[in-house]
């Protein structure tokens, strides 16, 4: 019998049930894990909502004390996925307490806050990783795949596109999403760190930007349950509230390896739900994502003969692509080729990733040390806005 990962879970709102999804089911697709997930406790301020959904999520126990959770010796690994602002100072916490950590992006609300939170995991000599569950698409990892053997040559662009349209009523009201003290900012943080992450893993390290960020609605109707997730409504006749991030921002990137990138984020783009998309273009060929079709990659070769130019998609699902096969050639891990996965798997790819990491003894990617490289070039852009001027992306 494996030995086991004993597990507590911090927040019950969107993040938190694609987590306990990923930990429900891990075990179930990767059979060949060196240590067995148990999901302990789940830990929210809110005593009768988080009682409500420890069943449904699959917890052992409902909590709502941190600093009592951390005292437990039955708990081995720390998943967050609180609010923004409660990262850094629940990391070093859980940290301090020998507990390796798990943490929803992004790593803290400000650069200092994130150099912290890494700090105290070294300090502690636990394991650590930031929630960027997109590098787990299959189809993305094959682009990683395809850009290291050198199948796109030299890269001369990227170009990141991150845009939805859920906060376009002024009746959204003023959730924690919104909110800088909380959030940290909007549309950068929230949507572009999953772009910047993607860019630094498959492109390379970026240098320099330069950014302009906008705010269409400014003042929103007040949320009566500070705890309410994205569902939440406004009571009639609520006062109304200052948005005071970003919602939406377009910023230009020069990598360190020459390459010229643009980024855009929004959750201003009627029509579009989760348009998390990417084009890379190289002295070789083109790679084209778009997570809304995400079994799929677009590639163009350059060297095909003229008479079958063109691009061509890959349904990354067969057993040869990344996350999709058991080993050994043991058959599909999921289903039979191009009958798709979807946005869950990415979290039990991700979270299987963790536990092998957590059995080698080592932080797998991307963990805090990627995730302040990330928050760097956030607060870059954000001072470069307001300079209105290229900016260096902080060491």
């Amino acid at each position: 019998m494996a030995k086991q990962l004993r597990v507590a879970l911090v927040g019950y709102n969107f993040m938190g049930r694609a987590h306990s999804n990923a930990w429900r089911q891990v075990k179930f697709y990767f059979p060949e894990l060196k240590l067995e997930p148990v999901m302990v406790a789940i830990c929210g301020r809110n005593k009768a909502k988080v009682e409500a959904v420890r069943e449904r999520f699959g917890w052992a126990e409902a909590v709502t004390s941190y600093d009592e959770l951390l005292k437990r010796d039955d708990i081995d690994l720390v998943d967050i996925t609180s609010p923004n602002n409660q990262h850094a100072e629940m990391i070093a916490k859980a940290a301090a307490a020998g507990k390796h950590v798990f943490c929803e992006k992004p790593l803290a609300t400000c650069l200092a806050d994130a150099k912290a939170a890494l700090a105290a995991v070294k300090k502690a000599g636990v394991c650590h990783m930031i929630c960027h569950n997109y590098r787990r698409a299959p189809a993305i990892a094959l682009a990683k795949e395809m850009i290291a053997a050198g199948e796109l040559g030299e890269i001369y662009h990227w170009r990141g596109f991150y845009l939805q349209d859920w906060l376009m009523s002024p009746d959204v009201p003023m959730m924690w999403r919104v909110q800088k003290k909380i959030a940290g900012s909007g549309s950068l943080g929230d949507l572009m760190a999953h772009s910047i992450d993607l860019a630094h893993w498959l492109v390379g390290d970026i240098d320099s930007v330069a950014c302009t960020m906008k705010t269409f609605i400014k003042k929103r109707p007040m949320l009566a349950d500070v705890d309410a997730g994205l569902g939440g409504k406004a009571a009639e006749g609520a006062k109304m509230g200052t948005v005071d991030v970003d919602d939406g921002v377009i910023t230009l990137a020069r990598f360190k390896n020459g390459a010229l990138g643009t980024f855009e984020a929004t959750r201003f783009a009627a029509g579009r739900k989760n348009y998390n998309a990417f084009e890379i273009n190289g002295s070789k060929g083109t790679l084209v994502f778009n997570l809304e079709r995400m079994n799929e990659l677009e590639y163009y070769n350059c060297s095909d003969p003229d008479k079958a130019l063109g691009f061509r998609t890959i349904q990354a699902t067969a057993d040869c692509h990344p996350f999709m096969g058991l080993p050994g050639g043991g058959g599909p891990r999921y289903w039979p080729v191009a009958h798709i996965i979807g946005y869950e798997h990415t979290f039990i790819n991700t979270v299987f990733d963790l536990i092998e990491g957590v059995a080698k003894k080592q932080s797998p990617a991307p963990n805090f040390e990627d995730a302040v490289k990330t928050q760097a070039v956030l607060e870059a852009c954000e001072t470069a806005h307001k300079q209105d001027a290229w900016v260096k992306v902080p060491k």
